[in-house]
């Protein structure tokens, strides 16, 4: 094998060897596209298809070949993860939540704090002019 070719050849195995773990990488939860660019399809094993759990889901590729550049997922693996996802954004709502309702009250504290203070604004000025009177009258 000449050079050439055998840097073209260790490139497109570099290439190859990245996509798969790009596609390992992104892996998780419920595939929307496939990285090929393929729909995904939700596949059921037939009882004729040699298998010893016949009826199991997979989250597929439409273009898929076991290559490992396309997504072939367990049904079950897939919504487990996207529970997961959806459970710990539904988490972090409730905290923003709590945290809003924390502000309300506190913005009703800091208003109750500044009604006061603007009374003793007034009393206080109120005072200042009456001192004001009787100092230089």
């Amino acid at each position: 094998m000449n050079p050439a070719e055998e840097r073209r050849n260790s490139k497109s195995q570099k290439d190859h060897i990245n996509m798969q773990s790009y596609l390992s990488d992104s892996k998780y939860g419920i595939p929307r596209r496939c990285p090929c660019g393929g729909r995904i399809i939700d596949e059921v094993r037939r009882k004729d298809d040699y298998d010893t759990l016949p009826g199991k889901r997979f989250f597929t590729c439409k273009n898929y070949e076991a290559d490992g550049l396309h997504y072939r997922q367990p049904w079950v693996i897939g919504v487990q993860e996207e529970i997961e996802r959806l459970t710990k954004r539904v988490e972090e709502a409730e905290e923003v939540m709590l945290g809003a309702s924390n502000l309300g009250r506190q913005l009703d504290r800091l208003e109750e704090q500044v009604k006061l203070l603007c009374e003793h604004v007034d009393v206080l000025t109120v005072q200042v002019a009456t001192l004001e009177k009787v100092c230089f009258d």
